[in-house]
């Protein structure tokens, strides 16, 4: 196996860390959050999160690894503090909402750092689309759940 593409497994299989982190936060976040059309979002984030996961999956496979398969230890431990916060504030929406963002924030920076790597290091052109690709997505999820919070916060 070539260096390249180890740098190419090593990478993917953080992100697929990454999005099995949110694709477990949005389904804790789905459980305590009252807003039931927040809710039906946060349960449909989680279920459509599979997808991109299985692309990465894919891909390592494809350059000859060993696909990643659990989230990481900082998503266990987020989630821990998301779940201890929301007791503490009553499972208030907005502070969910705000966690929920603090995560998408995360995965926003792992993945644009992911994109930077994978130019610096002329990683294989089917490497940096997937990861283009992926990242588009992650921004949508991160804007929508920033104007989700805003707006519940702007109802409180």
């Amino acid at each position: 196996m070539t260096d390249i593409n180890k740098e190419s497994i090593s990478l993917l299989n953080d992100l697929i860390e990454t999005s099995k982190d949110g694709e477990k936060g949005f389904q804790a976040s789905a459980d305590d959050i009252k807003n039931p059309t927040i809710k039906e979002f946060f349960v449909s984030r989680s279920a459509e999160i599979a997808t991109p996961v299985r692309e990465l999956q894919s891909e390592v496979r494809a350059l000859g690894g060993d696909p990643e398969t659990s989230s990481s230890v900082s998503g266990t431990l987020h989630r821990a503090w998301v779940g201890l916060k929301s007791t503490l504030t009553g499972k208030d929406d907005t502070a969910i909402l705000n966690e929920v963002e603090r995560g998408e924030d995360v995965a926003l920076k792992a993945y644009k750092e992911a994109r930077s790597k994978a130019v610096e290091k002329n990683l294989p052109a089917s490497v940096q689309s997937l990861i283009d690709k992926q990242l588009q997505g992650v921004q949508a999820n991160h804007d929508k759940v920033k104007a989700l919070r805003d707006a519940s916060r702007a109802a409180s």
